[in-house]
């Protein structure tokens, strides 16, 4: 492969990323990277909904992408839009209108694609061994659960449970309340028996959570011990002790209050403590002693496969007006 330059969009519920990186047979290098907290869930994901504000503050957010793209002189967009977008009503006009105002074809994926290139990703970052794992992705709309090793995925599930549905669902009181906790994990019991029962057949010994509110937690954990993390590093460990401790004393703060926690950062602040509470309800399946965590997820599980040179089911839109 000679060096060829790419731009990844990842639309998330909660969070735009953009990652324009220049690949290499050896792997890839970061041009610029960047994060913007769009909440395109925030007002209308209850209802299958993408909220006019959002759809605005989506617009301006891909804008500022396209201009980067541009100026970077890439051809090669992959774009890719998940959980909100897929089960909105107003999903495929709100992707037509991106293409005609910003020429950026967005491929919709289903929660097993998603699933999928988060494996990929991890895989990639190295977070994974021969033991099986259990490997979380949690997004605003949808989580991913994946259990597999280095060499494959054996299972893999798309729920939509995803932090913005929880935070809408449970979470009405700040600090949240016993009973809203008592809620939210009686629906949780309800709708994950699939990944139970997956768990029981394949027995995952690790767990690997996928960057986002993962990212965040082990900020927090390096933020308390003085730490800071190396620039380039992609797998991070969090002792599960360290992890309670934390999932313990989230629930009794306001957000005002969880603002001040080192290494919190206000994009994840609202959705913390329900990805918390999942996460805790998932630890009681998985007899782990700590939380690995890969800042690899679906971006460079993208990466990877082009790297591969693997077929990705995407349209690669390449625009040689710009």
């Amino acid at each position: 492969m000679t060096k060829e330059k790419a731009a990844i969009i990842d639309m998330g519920t909660n969070t735009f990323h953009l990652l324009l990186v220049e690949l290499n047979q050896n792997g890839f290098q970061t041009l610029y990277k960047e994060k913007v907290p769009v909440k395109i869930g925030q007002g209308g994901i209850s209802n299958d909904l993408i909220h006019p504000e959002a759809q605005n503050r989506a617009l301006n957010a891909l804008g500022h992408f396209r201009k980067l793209i541009d100026k970077e002189n890439i051809k090669q967009v992959y774009a890719f839009a998940t959980s909100a977008v897929r089960s909105a009503k107003n999903g495929k006009e709100f992707t037509q209108f991106i293409k005609d105002q910003l020429d950026i074809e967005v491929h919709v994926i289903n929660g097993d694609q998603e699933a999928e290139l988060i494996y990929e990703g991890v895989q990639f970052s190295g977070s994974l061994e021969d033991e099986n794992s259990l490997i979380m992705d949690i997004g605003g709309g949808s989580v991913e659960f994946i259990i597999g090793n280095q060499h494959q995925a054996l299972w893999k599930r798309s729920f939509e449970i995803g932090g913005q549905r929880l935070l809408d669902l449970f979470h009405y009181h700040d600090p949240i309340l016993p009973e809203e906790i008592g809620r939210l994990m009686g629906y949780l019991d309800d709708r994950l028996t699939p990944l139970k029962e997956a768990i029981a057949l394949y027995q995952p010994k690790r767990f690997v959570g996928a960057s986002g509110t993962f990212d965040t937690l082990t900020d927090m954990y390096y933020a308390s011990v003085h730490l800071s993390k190396e620039k380039g590093e992609r797998v991070f460990h969090l002792p599960r002790i360290i992890f309670e401790a934390f999932a313990q004393k989230l629930v009794t703060l306001n957000k005002a209050q969880r603002l001040e926690i080192p290494g919190m950062i206000p994009m994840r602040v609202d959705m913390i403590v329900v990805a918390t509470c999942l996460i805790e309800y998932i630890l009681k399946f998985v007899d782990a002693d700590e939380l690995i965590c890969s800042h690899f997820a679906l971006k460079e599980g993208v990466i990877s496969k082009l790297i591969k040179g693997a077929q990705l089911e995407v349209p690669v839109y390449i625009n040689n007006s710009h």
